[in-house]
């Protein structure tokens, strides 16, 4: 198992303070490690919060629903939790 050094919430400074502000972070430490992984560098983890944006909620022929589907079926296949 791979360990990633994260700061936790509640021991985040600047941008990165503001970032998991901006994520839904109530400062306790709940926000998920997918983006916490990225606390390292504010820059990648605002790009990846972007990312998952814009391919969850923007424009597309597909409906939330099938966009959580297909998230739902891709995490199971690489046996992820989601």
């Amino acid at each position: 198992m791979a360990y990633i050094k994260m700061i936790e919430e509640s021991k985040a400074e600047g941008k990165l303070a503001k970032y998991y502000k901006q994520m839904g972070s109530k400062g306790d430490d709940t926000l998920d490690h997918i983006l916490r992984i990225h606390s390292l560098s504010p820059e990648s983890l605002k790009g990846h919060w972007e990312l998952y944006r814009s391919v969850m909620f923007r424009d597309s022929s597909l409906t939330r629903v099938q966009r959580e589907m297909i998230a739902v079926v891709v995490s199971k296949v690489n046996d992820c939790y989601y």
